[in-house]
């Protein structure tokens, strides 16, 4: 058995976090390499201590100064910003990179991974739904694998063992819900991030959880599937399942479904993208068939999430689309939970940048760049309006309600 080496991009997030654990449980399968984090470092730190990696990165540079007070021995082995992921993902000592990055800022990293050779672990939706074209395309030239993390995307690939692309009819991925599938639709308006954080499955970061409770989440990997899987739209169908017990299912032409089950635990498909082909025990939970099992699945309510159709119409297109909404829809994340956009107003948002985003079918990754910067600052104009509207109602609200100056007490 062949050790294999690893950069994990995103080290101090959830899915780097879960990633050390499968290291941590196979230490004979696996090496750590090299080590990233955004801003975490004092965590980074602590990896790098348990796992000796070669290289470290920070991508914040302005931490330099932070780090530096009372780190002198870890500053000297840290690599800065762009140019230290591309020294990680090309070191060739390394054979696998997992993109465990958030956001649209992993594409970077996964793009420079692949143009290095290097075998792609992908826990980052947004590396395909920004760039799917420009991504799949290096992965067939470089002749290297682009494994998915996403449980979800996991599941269609261990589904589709059991037949040829060509018997393919339906791809169907699964969705909890989030904490407001039942929660009445004259209530989103008042929906607080403290109850969109409230995730009845997963624990995740705050972006991620956010995505879940509008189930942008699932539209973004309606996209992700699209390049992934080389799918087409209409073979792409959601199932709202709230026990998240089965994460996907392959319909065949013969009519056959094959359904992918697994207690909910990320660990399960990050070790599956790791050790692939092959499987191996895991620290992931098992299921108890000791216990009673009751699975439900539901359509899903495209009213009460909207955001899912926004999903296939950027699969449709292709394109500049899905940038466009990726780009939108984290700004208007960190703009909710920063309490300056309601809940509903999420999708929105999103709904008007992807409908007047300028559109290229074709686009480089320069292009890219630019259709994300564009967005990011059509969703600044759109929030910073909504803001001044929210106060305008509310100081004429206030102004209509307040006493008459000539009114006696």
């Amino acid at each position: 058995m062949k050790t294999k080496r690893l950069a994990i991009l995103g080290a101090t997030g959830s899915i780097g976090v879960q990633t050390l654990d499968v290291v941590r449980a196979a230490p004979e399968r696996f090496q750590v390499v090299g080590l990233s984090t955004h801003s975490r470092w004092p965590l980074l730190f602590e990896q790098s201590r348990e796992f000796n990696p070669k290289r470290l990165v920070v991508t914040d540079a302005s931490l330099r100064g932070e780090i530096g007070a009372s780190n002198e021995s870890f500053l000297r082995r840290i690599e800065w910003g762009d140019v230290g992921i591309e020294a990680i993902v090309s070191d060739p000592e390394v054979d696998v990179v997992v993109a465990a990055m958030v956001g649209a800022a992993g594409l970077f990293g996964a793009v420079k991974a692949l143009e290095a050779g290097k075998n792609l672990a992908l826990a980052n939706k947004e590396t395909l739904v920004v760039g799917g074209a420009l991504v799949t395309a290096l992965a067939r030239k470089n002749n290297v694998s682009l494994l998915p993390i996403d449980s979800e995307h996991s599941a269609v690939l261990q589904c589709l063992q059991a037949g040829r692309r060509s018997e393919v009819a339906k791809v169907v991925l699964t969705a909890s819900g989030g904490p407001f599938r039942n929660l009445p639709l004259e209530d989103f308006e008042d929906v607080t991030v403290e109850e969109a954080l409230n995730h009845p499955t997963w624990k995740m970061g705050p972006k991620i959880t956010i995505d879940s409770a509008t189930m942008m989440n699932k539209a973004l990997e309606i996209i992700e599937a699209r390049w992934l899987f080389d799918l087409t739209a209409d073979e792409i169908g959601v199932m709202i399942h709230p026990q998240s017990m089965i994460h996907a299912m392959v319909e065949f032409n013969d009519g056959s479904i094959v359904a992918h089950a697994s207690p909910p635990d990320m660990r399960l498909p990050i070790q599956y993208a790791l050790t692939y082909p092959e499987r191996a025990p895991s620290p992931a939970r098992k299921l108890d068939w000791a216990k009673i099992h009751s699975w439900e699945f539901f359509p899903p309510d495209f009213e009460r999430f909207p955001a899912l159709e926004l999903g296939f119409e950027a699969a449709r297109a292709g394109g500049t689309a899905g940038a466009a909404l990726n780009a939108a829809n984290e700004a208007a994340v960190a703009a909710f939970l920063a309490g300056d956009l309601s809940f509903p107003s999420i999708v929105r948002l999103c709904r008007d940048v992807l409908d007047h985003h300028p559109y290229d079918a074709n686009p480089t990754l320069d292009r890219l760049i630019d259709v994300d910067v564009w967005a990011r600052q059509e969703a600044s104009s759109w929030i910073s309006q909504q803001c001044r509207r929210s106060f305008s109602e509310a100081r004429s609200s206030f102004s209509s309600s307040a006493p008459s100056s000539s009114s006696t007490s």
